[in-house]
């Protein structure tokens, strides 16, 4: 992949595992870049049994030698980006430069306070199911142009202006909307500083990084956090996130051309899961929800909440195909069906007697889409030592085969377990 640039997306409804994939591809570029979302994301990585959770930090982190990019799309958390940066440092391995872009939004105390008030507002059936990590009001206030960025922490003077003229109106709010204590100028100030001075070494232009390496012929992979299905323009709306999760959004967070990119790779599960309120027209309620949710270790990484399950959804996973442009897709969690007699696959919706296979704009409450599955026979044979498709057993390929043939797009990796090592590359 030298001289390449790629971008690796979430094909469904975000935890596909493209902090794995991320970090088993990593070896191959120069540069790795986060570029939207913020510390409502959770990418696991798992690296010779050790566990590493990234909220903020890039999944190539645990490379030598790399260039690490958390670019302007993303809004960043202080207290977590440092909490991050000292674990690794604890645990020797802050192995890569890390750039973190100056033009980057700052998630302040009062985004926080204000996402969890204004979700306990929201009545039973139009809760969204934020993780309360302030990332909506965050990207609110930046598209409202009153945001505070990275490089204001090292302005004292900016800093204080932006800080009196949002806390004018936060603290309207807090006090007169939600009957909470305002909050003082001084504290957050002094907390606003102390940031800027931790954060000063890793503050730099993410932007001038990131096409400087594309010029010089460098690797850059593009690390995008939720799932498509979850993009503020193309997901489930209302229920969704707050930024450009498909791979538009690989653009606009970091500042580079659309002709600057090679090729975008889309990561999905065999099966589905989704966190928080919203459409999810395969869940399964019963034995094999749970089932998958067990054997596939379904907790969010962020909150630590159970992910709804079910079968494999091809209608949305066409769609994420469609929208993201998709040249190839990395299958993860194969090994997560194996025991199953039969394996289901969603391939088609009827709503109001009108046939779907590809995810329509506006999706109906799930009573009312009738779903069409195809079964196909499952495998009980242990694939975690699997290292190439041809080891895999004959109905665990057929499975492989039968997404390729009905999204037109090839799978190009499989995961077949948590470990770096437990991925086979058959497109790569």
């Amino acid at each position: 992949m030298k001289g390449k640039a790629e971008v690796i997306i979430g094909a469904q409804w975000g935890d596909e595992g493209k902090g794995r994939i991320v970090d088993a591809l990593a070896d191959r570029v120069d540069v790795v870049v986060r570029y939207q979302g913020g510390a409502n994301a959770g990418h696991t990585v798992v690296v010779e049994g050790e566990k590493h959770v990234f909220h903020l930090l890039p999944s190539g982190m645990l490379y030598p030698g790399k260039t690490c990019v958390i670019g302007n799309g993303v809004v960043v958390d202080p207290d977590q980006f440092l909490a991050e940066i000292g674990e690794l440092r604890e645990k020797r391995k802050d192995k890569a430069r890390l750039i973190l872009s100056e033009a980057s939004h700052v998630v302040m105390p009062y985004h926080k306070i204000i996402d969890e008030a204004e979700e306990k507002r929201r009545s039973k059936g139009r809760k969204i199911g934020t993780t309360k990590r302030g990332i909506g009001p965050c990207y609110a206030d930046k598209v409202n142009r009153i945001g505070i960025r990275v490089g204001d922490l090292l302005d004292p003077d900016t800093l204080r202006a932006k800080i009196i003229e949002n806390l004018e109106i936060k603290n309207l709010l807090l006090t007169r909307i939600f009957n909470m204590a305002p909050i003082p100028f001084d504290d957050l100030m002094e907390k606003a500083l102390g940031w800027g001075q931790q954060m000063r070494p890793y503050i730099g232009d993410g932007t001038a990084i990131v096409n400087e390496a594309l010029d010089k012929g460098s690797g850059v992979l593009f690390e995008g956090a939720q799932g498509t299905l979850l993009d503020i323009d193309h997901g489930t709306y209302p229920f969704v996130t707050s930024s450009s999760a498909s791979a538009g959004g690989a653009c606009i967070g970091t500042g580079i051309g659309p002709t600057r990119i090679d090729r975008v790779l889309g990561v999905a599960k065999a099966y589905c899961t989704r966190v928080g309120e919203g459409p999810f027209p395969t869940e399964e309620l019963g034995e094999i929800g749970e089932r998958l949710r067990e054997a596939g270790g379904e907790y969010g990484a962020t909150t630590g909440r159970p992910r709804r399950c079910g079968w494999l959804d091809m209608v949305a996973l066409r769609y994420a195909v469609r929208v993201n442009g998709l040249g190839g897709i990395a299958l993860t969690k194969l090994d997560v069906l194996t025991g199953l007699e039969e394996v289901k696959v969603c391939t088609r919706y009827e709503i109001d007697g009108k046939r779907h296979e590809i995810l329509p704009s506006r999706l109906p409450e799930r009573e009312d889409i009738r779903l069409h599955y195809e079964s196909l026979k499952g495998w009980s044979e242990d694939i975690s030592e699997c290292r190439r498709i041809e080891d895999l057993p004959p109905e665990a390929r057929d499975y492989v085969r039968f997404i390729e043939e009905n999204c037109k797009v090839p799978v190009v990796l499989i995961g077949v377990g948590s470990g770096r090592e437990q991925t086979i590359l058959c497109g790569l």
